[in-house]
């Protein structure tokens, strides 16, 4: 997205900032989050069931790795290229943004 300087983008303007993901990209990510929520429709239906536990624990265990996928794909590409854009901008901020987001993650 281009915005008011006319570069194209994701973090020149820090009150509007978005990413700008391919659309190949995109449509990895909506795939694997399409079919995360299908994954937690069907842990509710197994609960509603009262499906044994241990079962019900695996397919969640198997969701949370999905959305971690999904977390390190999108951090990924955050590093690539919205990070390295703003660190040559002369905003080293973002270090420590990242950081926090980084803990953010480890604490899962």
């Amino acid at each position: 997205m281009e915005n008011e300087e006319g570069s194209d983008s994701c973090c020149s303007l820090h009150s509007e900032r978005k990413s700008h993901h391919s659309d190949k990209t995109k449509k990895n990510l909506v795939t694997r989050l399409n079919r995360i929520e299908g994954q937690i429709r069907g842990v509710k239906g197994l609960i509603e069931k009262d499906t044994y536990c241990d079962d019900v624990i695996t397919q969640i265990a198997a969701i949370q790795s999905a959305l971690n996928s999904v977390s390190r794909i999108l951090l990924e590409g955050h590093l690539k290229s919205c990070v390295i854009e703003r660190i040559q901008e002369g905003d080293l901020d973002v270090v420590d943004e990242v950081l926090v987001t980084v803990h953010k993650l480890m604490k899962k």
